[in-house]
């Protein structure tokens, strides 16, 4: 049975998180993760350079199967809301410009999927990621939800690649 590599992209324009497992069967385990950050004294469109930048580096190197990426969530500053969707569309772009599926989850199913509960604290998502990704060593809360974003997919892709055939069929 192969291994299917699943990158998870927590998009933000300061910092942006990643995080890569493996998924063999039902066996899910930890390839790395990490962080890219963008220069807050620049302008937003060398921001997002760094970030689109950053992410391309990240699929170079660890050479994904498939994308997962958090969908934005609007907020009460919608100038926040939109610069943050400028991020995620670098989270977007860089795998499908590599040819990858990329798929999108709201926060709170993440949450559901990984803790159990859809409005779950960032305090006990980073303690289920530590315990589904025992030798996990994430640094900082957006590695971690990166994280835990890969492993949302990890248990919805079958259910998403089966859903996407009936349709095709339909």
């Amino acid at each position: 049975m192969d291994s299917i590599r699943i990158l998870g992209i927590d998009p933000g324009l300061r910092k942006t998180g990643w995080g890569l497992v493996a998924v063999q069967g039902t066996k899910l385990s930890y390839v790395a993760c990490g962080v890219i950050q963008s220069d807050g004294d620049l302008d937003l469109a060398l921001r997002l350079v760094q970030i689109h930048d950053g992410l391309t580096a990240v699929v170079r190197a660890w050479a994904p199967d498939e994308v997962s990426v958090e969908e934005t969530f609007v907020n009460k500053d919608a100038q926040a809301t939109l610069k943050l969707g400028h991020a995620r569309a670098m989270a977007l772009l860089v795998p499908a410009l590599a040819g990858l599926p990329v798929a999108e989850y709201g926060a709170n199913q993440v949450k559901k999927t990984v803790v159990g509960v859809g409005h779950a604290e960032k305090a006990q998502v980073a303690a289920m990621v530590r315990v589904l990704l025992p030798k996990a060593d994430p640094k900082g809360a957006d590695a971690s939800d990166a994280l835990a974003i890969a492993i949302a997919h990890a248990h919805h892709r079958k259910a998403r690649s089966l859903t996407a055939a009936l349709m095709a069929g339909a």
